[in-house]
């Protein structure tokens, strides 16, 4: 079962929330364990569907579209800011009846998640960040994006176009990755002149903006509860930064996932499970 709940967020902006599993029976809600899961930059909900079935077996898992992806709203004026996400997770945590839940954050997602912890405590027992890195990574970063934004061959024809472009094309893979072309399968629609993402890229690259140029060592440091850093080993997050970052979070782990790049829980589902999971039984075991 599949459920849309619908959450107002900062500004009054409307987000779409999902459950991808049946919703406790009447009574189990207050025994079980919430989890937010916070997908990354141009990603949506359903990308966590696996994660959040297997987690739906003894907790309560819910995905949020976040503003400007998936089914939520998408203001032409924004804000798109750091702010307007963390306040956004904030408001879906208390109007789900989560708190104190694990925020479970992928890229972007998982800065959101640390930020979050950070201010409101009393809302966050744990996070897992998933492949997002705490360094800043500048204006050459920004103009690559903008680049590949414009390199991509919109409209696309068919999906499997979007699959193939995404899954070997890009100029950005090194192998064929079919799981990366699936990724983006999933932020596509059908238009009168072809497929086209669901989000908009000006809307992506001023989230991105509020981010990219500075550094977020401080706000980790402040994150109190445990916390769990997982990167893949041909992702975007070093090894080295990644131990840095366990080193600066008080309550910090590691978790390392080899044959995976930065789409870590699409690319290897399994092995992504199988490196949370004792984490997450050690911190939402009542």
């Amino acid at each position: 079962m599949v459920r849309r709940i619908d959450v107002t967020g900062a500004g009054g902006v409307s987000l779409a929330a999902w459950e991808f599993a049946d919703p406790p029976k009447t009574g189990e809600a207050d025994r079980s364990p919430g989890v937010l899961l916070l997908h990354g930059l141009m990603g949506r909900a359903s990308h966590w569907a696996a994660t959040a079935r297997w987690l739906a077996e003894r907790h309560r898992a819910v995905a949020l579209d976040q503003r400007g992806h998936g089914q939520s709203q998408k203001p032409p004026e924004g804000p798109f800011d750091r702010e307007a996400y963390v306040q956004d997770a904030e408001a879906a945590l208390v109007q789900l009846g989560l708190a104190p839940a694990v925020v479970i954050g992928h890229s972007m997602g998982a800065l959101t998640a640390w930020q979050l912890a950070a201010r409101r405590p009393d809302l966050v027992r744990a996070v897992v960040i998933c492949d997002m890195r705490a360094s800043a990574l500048g204006a050459a970063s920004q103009r690559e994006w903008e680049d590949w934004f414009e390199a991509w061959p919109l409209p696309f024809a068919t999906l499997a176009d979007v699959r193939k472009w995404f899954g070997e094309d890009d100029p950005w893979v090194e192998r064929p990755t079919p799981s990366r072309g699936e990724f983006y399968a999933e932020v596509m629609a059908e238009s009168t002149d072809g497929w086209r993402p669901v989000f908009d890229h000006r809307q992506m690259l001023a989230s991105r903006a509020t981010w990219v140029y500075d550094a977020h060592w401080e706000e980790l440091a402040q994150v109190r509860c445990p916390a769990l850093v997982v990167r893949g080993l041909d992702g975007e997050l070093g090894r080295a930064e990644a131990q840095e970052m366990v080193r600066v979070l008080p309550r910090g782990e590691y978790a390392e996932i080899p044959d995976a790049g930065h789409l870590v829980h699409y690319d290897r589902p399994d092995a992504w499970r199988t490196a949370i999971e004792p984490f997450l039984d050690g911190v939402l075991t009542p």
